[in-house]
């Protein structure tokens, strides 16, 4: 029983309850049946920790928004939304949730999202590998696009 911050009393009622953050939690509007004061409650699946493993050998722990901030940041000038990079960073969080994964490396998340990102702009996808693949040269980086010209010319054939 969740007691009333006011008086400390336990037992209350849900006078109004919605769901919120797109059906991740539940809002509770409460009132204690002592006082007859008001407060809120929110109720959240707790998420098990995911820990990535860098490349560098260490670990941090799964932070959704470091992907959207890479997402936004190659797409600065692209014709893609807001929303639709929102949309890419939750997808990858969503797999790997269900995956039930602990840990999980960078190279796997990068891979995710790299796969979401080309089909939508060639050019933000270019931008997202050149900061995660970290090309050591040009000829690198040129292969890269090569590879990403030849699956156009593939699905331009079918």
């Amino acid at each position: 029983m969740i007691r009333c911050p006011y008086c400390g009393e336990p037992e209350n009622r849900v006078v109004d309850a919605r769901t919120f953050e797109e059906g991740e939690s539940i809002r509770r509007r409460r009132e204690c049946l002592q006082c007859s004061k008001h407060f809120t409650t929110f109720e959240k699946v707790e998420e098990i920790p995911i820990f990535i493993l860098k490349k560098d050998g260490s670990k941090q722990l799964f932070d959704k928004n470091k992907i959207l901030e890479g997402l936004l940041r190659a797409g600065e000038k692209s014709r893609i939304s807001i929303h639709t990079f929102q949309n890419i960073a939750d997808e990858v969080e969503r797999e790997i949730r269900s995956e039930d994964m602990r840990e999980i490396s960078s190279d796997s998340i990068g891979t995710r999202v790299l796969e979401k990102l080309l089909p939508l702009d060639e050019v933000t996808y270019v931008r997202y590998a050149s900061v995660f693949y970290r090309y050591e040269d040009i000829e690198t980086f040129k292969e890269e696009l090569e590879r990403v010209l030849s699956l156009r010319r593939g699905e331009e054939r079918q």
